[in-house]
């Protein structure tokens, strides 16, 4: 199987057992996930199979959605419901014209610092290996944007926020901060993801139904398995598309430079033949030579 196959992930497995359950239900070795979610979090997690391993690193940079619980009152040394409370404080009377003017502070470009327990890589190893080993590490801030961050619901110590942002922001630590501004700390709760580039919830299996699927319904469940397959173009759907001529699509498949039409698009580009299969992933220059980034033909 060729293609990307996007998982309704469950609370519980890290993302690396749900690429290791998908990889032995489809009996495939090459299989890895984009984007990490945390142990606690659920939802849209996008696993690439077969030649779409190759592409895995471009799948990666599109923006991700969210749903977040975040509870007031408590921080913990996790920044979420899985860690040690480390200190409380008392909860405001909480308004919507409250919470709508702190949420609002944090929309937009800015910096982020990642937390200890996250798969951030620092000095060859993730920050979470740091954490088991008893070591803080210094981490820099990193540039992220929050393009909406909506207010759902809230209650006396709980809130409910919508998040649309950038790849490598960290809703836990959006929640430590909110708290802090709220002045009664807090934690992230729990964390649904609705989205992740062009994969949404609408076409994510969960979990439990994929190994129904195929332990269950023999060569007529891995066939619904395979027709769920987003394909590597489709994969990329973010990324504009550049249709080759059969010359140029022949110079693709052999790594033979070639200048784009003056009317193509510059900057990142999927290349695709006549029927609309993925041939490379290029960046068009300014003097529209195609500079290939990942051949797959």
């Amino acid at each position: 199987m060729h293609g990307v196959l996007v998982i309704d992930k469950p609370a519980g497995p890290t993302s690396f057992e749900v690429v290791r359950r998908v990889r032995t239900l489809l009996r495939t070795r090459k299989a890895g996930h984009t984007g990490t979610l945390d142990p606690l979090a659920t939802g849209v997690l996008p696993v690439c199979l077969g030649d779409a391993t190759k592409i895995a690193g471009f799948i990666t940079e599109g923006d991700k959605a969210y749903t977040a619980v975040i509870r007031l009152g408590a921080e913990t040394d996790t920044c979420d419901a899985a860690g040690k409370v480390t200190s409380e404080a008392e909860v405001p009377h909480l308004t919507r014209e409250l919470l709508l003017g702190a949420l609002g502070a944090f929309c937009g470009p800015q910096l982020q610092v990642p937390p200890m327990t996250s798969a951030v890589k620092i000095a060859g190893k993730r920050l979470y290996e740091h954490a088991r080993a008893g070591e803080e590490i210094a981490r820099e801030p990193r540039k992220v944007t929050v393009h909406a961050l909506d207010l759902v619901d809230f209650a006396e110590r709980e809130l409910t926020v919508t998040v649309r942002c950038s790849k490598g922001f960290f809703v836990r630590v959006l929640a430590l901060d909110l708290g802090r501004k709220l002045g009664c700390l807090a934690h992230l709760k729990a964390l649904r993801r609705t989205a992740s580039g062009p994969f949404t919830l609408q076409r994510a299996v969960p979990l439990e139904e994929l190994e129904e699927l195929v332990r269950g319904g023999g060569a007529a469940g891995l066939e619904e398995v395979g027709s769920r397959l987003v394909s590597l173009s489709d994969a990329l759907a973010e990324v504009p598309a550049l249709e080759l001529s059969a010359d140029a699509a022949a110079k693709v498949a052999h790594g033979v430079p070639f200048e784009a039409a003056a009317a193509a698009p510059s900057g990142r580009v999927r290349l695709l033949d006549s029927s609309g299969r993925l041939l490379a992933v290029a960046e068009v220059a300014a003097d529209r030579r195609v500079r290939y980034l990942r051949v797959l033909a």
